[in-house]
């Protein structure tokens, strides 16, 4: 199979983002704390290494949520009716999601709280 040029490579990309925006929940709320974070780094005025970290947490929950989707269309691909197996591999895939979450949640807190109430 020949690889396609790097712009398709790229469209492809782009595309499966569209698709996760259009079609996924979590994604799309995920994607909303992505955005009131970028405000609050520019109306707080948050130091570089401080907005970097932020930044960084925030699209790793992105990043975490789009690899459990794929797992998730995975597993209904490979079986589509319930299975207790799939289900674990499912729920892990979700926990993840969950742990990433959350510690992004509490780094936030520590980089914001010295900007909010210090």
């Amino acid at each position: 199979m020949q690889k396609p040029p790097l712009h398709k490579s790229f469209l492809n990309a782009f595309r499966g983002v569209f698709v996760m925006i259009k079609t996924e929940r979590n994604f799309q709320i995920e994607l909303l704390a992505f955005f009131v974070n970028v405000f609050l780094i520019f109306y707080l005025k948050l130091s570089n290494t401080d907005a970097a970290i932020i930044l960084i947490v925030s699209t790793a929950v992105l990043s975490a949520e789009i690899f459990n989707t794929a797992i998730e269309k995975i597993c209904d691909f490979i079986q589509p009716d319930y299975d207790k197996r799939i289900g674990f591999i499912k729920d892990i895939s979700a926990g993840a999601v969950v742990i990433m979450a959350v510690s992004s949640v509490i780094i936030g807190i520590f980089i914001y709280w010295k900007y909010l109430f210090i």
